[in-house]
Formats: C-alpha cells, sequence, structure tokens
C-alpha cells in the first residue's frame, strides 16, 4: 500500500494510458470490456488524485522522479498544490466523458467505438501528464499525445469533422514547431532540460536575448494550442464538429492545459526578473481583452449552440490569459480558479448540448422552445452553467472574475477591469439569448428520440449533468478555501 501510494503521480497516467493500448484487445474478447476497462482506469485515477491533493496539502511539494534517475538527468513529475488541485478537476472531468460517450457510440461497430474510447484514455493521459510534468521535453511529449488523440476526435464528427481535424492538425504542428524551437533554444542555453534547473541556471542573468528569442516562440505555440486570440482559427469548427461523447472533454480541458504552461514558462522559469517580462506581460493582456471582446461578440450572432459555446471559450481563455498578464498572486489565482470553473461550465453545457441531441437531434437554439418542461434536469444546468459564465453570484464565474477584478484594481489596471465588465454584459446577451429560448419561446414540435416515463435521460447521460451542476456551485460556495490551496504555490510565483 504504500508503494502505490508514493507511485501515485506516475499511476495517476499509466492507469488510462495501459486502458487505451488494451482497449482494442479486450473488445475482441467482449463489445464492452475495453470501454469498461477505460471507465475503471479513468475513476481510478480520479480516486488517486483525490488523494494526491491531500497529499499535497498536507506535506508540500511533491517531486517524483521516473526510474529514480536523479534530476535533472532523469524525467521528473512536480506536483504542487497548483496542479493538484487542476489533476482532480481533470480527472473527474475524464471519468465523467468516458461515461456520457457510451450514448454516442456505435452499436453496429465495436471496434469503432473501442478505438474512440482508446483515443479518450489517451487524451485523458496526455492531459494529465501535461499536468504533472516537470521536464520541458516531456511536456512536448505529452501535448503531442494529447494532440493526436485530439485529431482523431475529431475527425470521428463526420465529414466537417475531419476538414476540422485536418485544420487543427496543420497549425498544431506549426505550434509544436514553435515549442520544439522555443525549448530547443534554452536547452542549447541552459543544457538541461528540467524545469527546476532550467530556471535556476536561467535566474544567473546573462541570457536575456536567448530567453527573448526563445519567448517568440512560445508564446504563439501556446496560443495556438490554446486557442488564444488571434491563434483561434482552428477552435470553433474544431469545437462544433468534434465526435459528440469526446466534446465536453475537448472543450472544457484541453485549451486548459497549455495554458497552465504557459504559466509555467512565464512564472516558474522565466521569472519575474526577467528584462522583457513586464513587454511579455502587456502583450498577453492586449491579446486578452481582444480575445475577451471578439469571442463575445461572434458568439452573438450565432444559432448553433456549439457555435455559440465555440466562441465563447475564445472569450473565457482570455480571462485565463488576463489573471497571467495582471501577474499579481491574487489575479495568477483568479486566473487558475476560472481554469477549475470553466471546465466544467464549458464541459457541462456541451454535456446539455449532446443530451439534447441525444433526445431531440437538434442543435438550432431556435428549436429549443420551451424544452425545460421535457428536459428539467439539462436546462436546469444550463441555466446554471450560463449564469456562471456570466459571472453571477453564487457560481464559480463571478468567483474567478472577482479575483480578477481584485488582482486589476491592485496594479491600478482600470482598463482590464473595464473589459470584465464590458465581457460579462456582453456573456449576458448571447446567455440570456439562449435562455430565453428555453423557458420563454413557443414550444417547436419536436420528436422525441428516447422516452421513459420515469427519466428525461439514461443515467449516463444524468450523472455527468448532475456532476457539473454540483461542482460550480460547490467551487463558487467554496471559493475562499480552492484561493488558501492555490495561493499556497502562487504566493512565490507572483509580482
Amino acid at each position: 500500500m504504500t508503494n502505490l501510494i508514493g507511485n501515485t503521480p506516475v499511476l495517476i497516467i499509466l492507469l488510462p494510458l495501459c486502458s487505451a493500448l488494451l482497449c482494442l484487445a479486450l473488445t475482441a474478447v467482449s463489445k464492452n470490456l475495453g470501454s469498461l476497462v477505460v471507465k475503471i482506469s479513468c475513476l481510478g485515477s480520479l480516486v488517486l488524485s483525490v488523494i494526491q491533493l491531500c497529499m499535497v496539502v498536507s506535506g508540500g511539494t511533491i517531486h517524483y522522479a521516473i526510474g529514480n534517475y536523479a534530476v535533472p538527468y532523469g524525467i521528473e513529475f512536480v506536483i504542487d498544490s497548483l496542479n493538484a488541485v487542476l489533476l482532480v478537476a481533470f480527472s473527474l472531468m475524464g471519468f465523467l466523458t468516458v461515461i456520457f460517450a457510451g450514448n454516442f457510440s456505435d452499436n453496429k461497430n465495436h471496434f469503432k467505438t473501442a478505438g474512440a474510447y482508446a483515443e479518450l484514455a489517451l487524451l485523458i493521459t496526455g492531459i494529465l501528464g501535461m499536468t504533472s510534468t516537470g521536464d520541458v521535453f516531456n511536456l512536448y511529449v505529452f501535448l503531442e499525445i494529447t494532440s493526436l488523440s485530439a485529431y482523431c476526435l475529431i475527425s470521428l464528427g463526420g465529414s466537417r469533422g475531419v476538414v476540422s481535424a485536418y485544420r487543427y492538425m496543420l497549425v498544431g504542428t506549426i505550434a509544436a514547431t514553435f515549442y520544439l524551437l522555443g525549448i530547443g533554444i534554452l536547452y542549447a542555453t541552459t543544457g538541461t532540460l528540467n524545469m527546476g534547473d532550467m530556471s535556476n541556471i536561467l535566474n544567473e542573468g546573462g541570457h536575456d536575448g536567448a530567453m527573448l528569442v526563445a519567448m517568440c516562440f512560445l508564446i504563439p505555440a501556446f496560443g495556438i494550442k490554446m486557442a488564444l486570440f488571434p491563434f483561434h482559427g482552428w477552435q470553433p469548427s474544431a469545437y462544433t464538429h468534434a465526435e459528440p461523447g469526446s466534446r465536453p472533454l475537448v472543450t472544457g480541458v484541453m485549451g486548459k492545459v497549455p495554458a497552465l504552461a504557459m504559466f509555467r514558462f512565464f512564472y516558474c522559469i522565466y521569472g519575474t526578473d526577467f528584462r522583457f517580462f513586464r513587454i511579455a506581460l502587456m502583450l498577453l493582456g492586449i491579446l486578452s481583452v481582444i480575445g475577451m471582446i471578439y469571442g463575445s461578440l461572434m458568439a452573438m450572432g450565432q444559432n448553433d449552440i456549439r457555435k455559440i459555446l465555440a466562441y465563447s471559450s475564445v472569450a473565457q481563455i482570455g480571462y485565463i490569459s488576463l489573471g497571467f498578464a495582471i501577474g499579481t498572486p491574487i489575479a495568477l489565482a483568479g486566473s487558475f480558479l476560472h481554469m477549475l470553473g470553466h471546465a466544467f461550465m464549458k464541459g457541462g453545457l456541451f454535456f446539455c448540448t449532446g443530451a439534447i441531441r441525444y433526445k431531440y437531434g437538434t442543435v438550432d437554439i431556435n428549436d429549443f422552445g420551451r424544452i425545460y418542461k421535457k428536459m428539467p434536469l439539462t436546462c436546469g444546468l444550463l441555466v446554471i452553467a450560463a449564469l456562471s459564465m456570466i459571472g453571477i453570484p453564487p457560481t464559480a464565474g463571478f468567483f474567478s472574475k472577482w479575483y480578477l477584478a481584485l488582482g486589476a484594481a491592485g496594479q491600478h489596471e482600470w482598463i482590464y477591469i473595464a473589459v470584465l465588465v464590458l465581457s460579462s454584459l456582453l456573456n449576458a446577451v448571447y446567455f440570456f439569448r439562449l435562455i430565453e429560448k428555453v423557458f420563454i419561446r413557443q414550444s417547436s414540435d419536436l420528436k422525441t428520440r428516447w422516452e421513459s416515463e420515469v427519466l428525461e435521460l439514461p443515467v449516463t447521460l444524468i450523472i455527468p449533468i448532475v456532476a457539473c451542476f454540483l461542482a460550480i456551485l460547490g467551487i463558487g460556495l467554496f471559493n475562499v478555501k480552492i484561493i488558501d490551496v492555490l495561493l499556497m504555490t502562487l504566493e512565490g510565483v507572483g509580482l
């Protein structure tokens, strides 16, 4: 048991990885065995991530050397309070998504279904690996695992999904190339790939030129992967046409991990003493502000709920990067609280979208007339998630924006506060339009694809919806405790 707990950081990642490798073979034995193993492995990762969070809160940062090779020669996982919290959220979203995905499987082709589950497990592996690693090249390996599995899952969304995946693959390859060029320059400068060791060498001084050139590659690399304006061009189509069962994880989590990587490079490797640090933050702030407004305006013009939510994500990523641009510990905590809340807000909204499509076969909000009478639970989460996206208390979205505003006020960045308010008002326009369709518009004559006298949806669709509902309210109500845990790490890296 002691060995099991001691190896928690790597087991969290190995469980979904092994299930992905075994999924197709087990499906040949029994048609549902592969998908069952994926679900069990994701549940195991979730349980271990909760145990790991408790260990970090009580005992401090965990340093885990793979194969017991000493740093900086071996690969190291570094689990602080920041990524320990995110690992719980991401593994929970992964588990909820694999439960949800079974409702959209191909019952006629079990191997196609098993392939989708294998790719979903690989996506979870990449996400958890990127969140845990303390090695810049190992980060690239997990980044590529995440990207390749995402390309496959998006392409499973039909003919338009194939086109979207191809476009994403093209720009994703450029992002990966930029990232390799950036870390190649840093490796040539420092002679190490370990994040902590690299930071120590760079902080000795005299490397500003190389660091600046590397940053010029790293900003667009992370910008493309996290869909930061103006690098977001691939995102709306990919989010809209991804395979329905995997869409909540793709949209709710995938863009957050590159944002975490950007934070690691900016604040943990480069550090605030870097000569051009303030200029980089100013550039990031400008891109964030434009993205927040642009994403909201584009969302206002859509009728397909998937596109509304896709463009909304451009704005929401702007909130996260805005906290990085402000740079104070409380603003950084606001960014990560928003990252945490948005995983369940956006994932929950796509759970609702998938549930409505499952039952009625539509994604056009003009067809949602008084749909709350037929799907009260689904519409309840839709409203809570929408209110959280706008920033209405006591939801997660209100408190994350509040901490961002506090951070901006502390730095006298009044323009950031104005844009936060303006963006929230624009969010209110298109989300209240959606709520109006659901509760007030004349009932639509929708034909039910699934009907039960007891439940509005299958249990495997209800569980993710209820979990996201509770998470959004729970993060809001217990925001102070979460912020305190986040600040255990962030107080040492802010401006």
